[in-house]
């Protein structure tokens, strides 16, 4: 693995065996901390040797993102020793239920506003966030979030509750929405691994038809309008890049019948058999077909019927979250 996230796990290795010393010196008798210690001085003699992140079974790298959730792993996924598989198909599921458990309704209807989603995640967990927060007292705005993680399985569907969380707390605090992105940020910053980001966008959405929005590093939001379609493209970096970003922020008018369409890259980045990308030119020309009639669900609708015909029926190679938030009235 690249040397830079090997120093890095080295130097948490390193404090984690410092911590186990420690741990030790008031129990000694402890039978598993005594045997973490021997894993963490495997693991650091293994970097010594240049064996590390490499499978035992195999031979071949450790996938990444397992070994920065979990520096110890000695095994690839696929030679996996059986109480280690089932172990992990255990917590699969665990994370499969929590993960649904957080999704908004599918369907949202609030102040002139109608709100569809469609959830795929490509395996068991995803690493794509999706929310949509009704004021609780029944006036003021209602407040979105659609974003992505890097990595995959476990880890990432865990930094995406993580951001649930943070979204929905700050949220609820009345804080403006640059305030928001900007405490989130430092926050992802301060308790995420290195290399570990999101790109997102989220915003507020007020009864006379205001949206006011933030892209940090994601896809470009559109505007499907009566007579065009605009890209609302982002002027920041992903979240967990870098602490000190001030977040970027604009506000748009949408008129009754227009909609607000955010997206992952599994849409976009869907392949079809000749390894063609569906590309967000194609939606685009797709949405401009579809200004002018038809709910929020009727545009999910079209816009994944769309996509099954372009990927010939065949299976999507990655997580797929879509939102339209449609002004009906």
């Amino acid at each position: 693995m690249a040397a830079i996230e090997q120093g890095f796990l080295q130097a948490q290795l390193e404090e984690r065996r410092h911590r186990l010393q420690h741990a030790l010196e008031t129990a000694p008798q402890e039978a598993a901390l005594t045997q973490l210690l021997a894993d963490v001085d495997a693991a650091l003699k293994r970097m010594t040797g240049g064996t590390y992140g490499i499978c035992e079974a195999c031979h071949e790298p450790v996938e990444k993102e397992r070994l920065l959730a979990d520096p110890l792993i000695c095994y690839c996924l696929d030679h996996l020793p059986e109480a280690q598989k089932r172990a992990l198909e255990q917590d699969l599921e665990l994370a499969t239920r929590v993960q649904r458990g957080l999704l908004p309704p599918q369907d949202i209807a609030w102040g002139g506003w109608e709100v569809r989603h469609h959830y795929a995640p490509a395996a068991a967990v995803s690493g794509d966030y999706c929310d949509v927060i009704r004021p609780d007292n029944g006036s003021g705005e209602l407040f979105f979030v659609l974003g992505d993680v890097s990595g995959k399985g476990v880890a990432a569907s865990m930094l995406m509750t993580q951001l649930h969380a943070m979204f929905r707390s700050l949220s609820s605090a009345g804080l403006p929405l640059d305030q928001i992105v900007s405490v989130a940020n430092r926050v992802f910053c301060d308790s995420s691994l290195a290399g570990q980001y999101a790109t997102l966008i989220c915003g507020r959405a007020a009864t006379n038809g205001e949206v006011e929005i933030s892209n940090s590093g994601h896809l470009p939001a559109l505007v499907v309008r009566k007579d065009s379609v605009e890209k609302l493209e982002s002027v920041s970096v992903p979240l967990g890049m870098f602490c000190a970003v001030k977040p970027s922020f604009r506000k748009i008018q949408l008129g009754r019948g227009e909609s607000l369409v955010l997206y992952t890259d599994g849409l976009s980045e869907a392949r079809n058999a000749a390894q063609e990308e569906y590309s967000v030119e194609r939606y685009v020309r797709l949405l401009s077909g579809k200004c002018c009639g038809g709910s929020a669900r009727d545009l999910v609708e079209a816009s994944l019927s769309d996509l099954r015909a372009f990927a010939g029926g065949g299976r999507l190679g990655d997580d797929l979250t879509l939102m339209v938030l449609r002004r009906a009235q």
